[in-house]
């Protein structure tokens, strides 16, 4: 997979959490988290609060960069979907395990959720899905 996200004028603050990184740019967010971390509630809890902070009464999607292997709490998805503002939530990943985790994670979400092998895929589904049909130079 190839993404590059550091000269995306777009950005508009990085994290570097101790589970992973969170890239925000102007109408969603991309997270990328550490090998072999899992992400429990309490860490969805710092997502959501990066959220709140950036896209609070504004629409927003959420790309989940998926090149590390990780284990994810399901019963997140239960918090994610109360984000009304939240409209497009991709996984971005070559992995099979990946493709597999998503019939499942998408069980527990039950909004709008995609799962895409390239970056700029995902992102231009996002973007479809928050009204703005221009790719830009993001990917």
């Amino acid at each position: 997979m190839n993404i590059r996200l550091e000269n995306n004028p777009d950005l508009v603050r990085e994290y570097d959490l101790d589970f992973g990184n969170v890239k925000v740019f102007s109408d969603y967010m991309v997270s990328s988290f550490k090998e072999g971390t899992t992400i429990t509630l309490e860490r969805a809890y710092q997502l959501i609060g990066i959220s709140e902070i950036h896209f609070r009464g504004k629409n927003f999607g959420y790309i989940s960069y998926r090149y590390n292997s990780y284990a994810i709490d399901p019963t997140i998805y239960t918090y994610l979907r109360g984000l009304d503002n939240l409209k497009a939530f991709a996984i971005v990943s070559r992995k099979e395990i990946d493709m597999h985790n998503f019939g499942i994670e998408k069980l527990f979400y039950k909004k709008n959720m995609e799962f895409f092998i390239e970056y700029k895929n995902a992102l231009a589904w996002v973007k479809k899905k928050l009204g703005r049909n221009s790719l830009k130079k993001a990917n």
